[in-house]
């Protein structure tokens, strides 16, 4: 009875070895998916601070504009 024992043992420690691979790719994509995060969180502080400056540009034409007399005040 040792050869079915050992087809059993030879399946399991097959699965172990699948298990062990995908946990290894999780962590690896764990880790992927936070640099992400990071990444698009800078994203969003940059385009949030461009939005400011377009703002700002925007207030500076309309009171050009006022001065020069091309727009009602």
């Amino acid at each position: 009875m040792t050869e079915p024992e050992n087809m059993v043992l030879q399946y399991l420690r097959a699965i172990r070895e699948q298990v062990d691979t995908i946990a290894e790719r999780q962590i690896e994509m764990m880790q992927r998916l936070g640099s992400l995060k990071v990444q698009v969180s800078n994203l969003g502080v940059q385009l949030a601070n461009l939005s400011v400056r377009v703002d700002r540009i925007d207030m500076r034409l309309d009171r050009v504009e006022r001065r020069l007399g091309l727009i009602e005040a």
